[in-house]
């Protein structure tokens, strides 16, 4: 496992749900493409109201739902890493946000899952 902690860089991408790449879910090629090169993580977050470059709100409200709201997707690993993969969110991310923030990573660890086959618990 991968250890992290200390000082490290927050890319987060803002893009809408319905957007694609090559007839999938944008936000699972960026997460697939973050875990191919090896990355701390990457985790995807459903938004319930927001709006971006289109000025248009996308909301989950009963009374007007959206079929593209928001999503982030957010990874963190050291800085050098997470700039290394910015050239693929160049490629992946026509329409969208893309930040980064420094950060400081105080605990990384593996869930332990007790009673999976081939796994031991302490």
């Amino acid at each position: 496992m991968t250890r992290l902690t200390g000082g490290a860089l927050r890319v987060t991408i803002l893009i809408g749900e319905s957007d694609t790449w090559h007839h999938k879910p944008l936000y699972t090629e960026i997460v697939h493409r973050a875990h191919t090169v090896g990355l701390a993580g990457a985790s995807v977050f459903r938004g319930i109201e927001g709006f971006g470059g289109s000025s248009r709100i996308h909301t989950a409200r009963l009374l007007s739902l959206s079929e593209d709201l928001p999503v982030a997707v957010v990874i963190v690993d050291t800085e050098d890493r997470v700039r290394a993969f910015l050239p693929q969110l160049d490629e992946l991310v026509t329409g969208g946000l893309v930040v980064l923030d420094d950060c400081e990573v105080i605990r990384y660890a593996a869930r332990e899952n007790p009673g999976r086959k081939g796994e031991k618990s302490l």
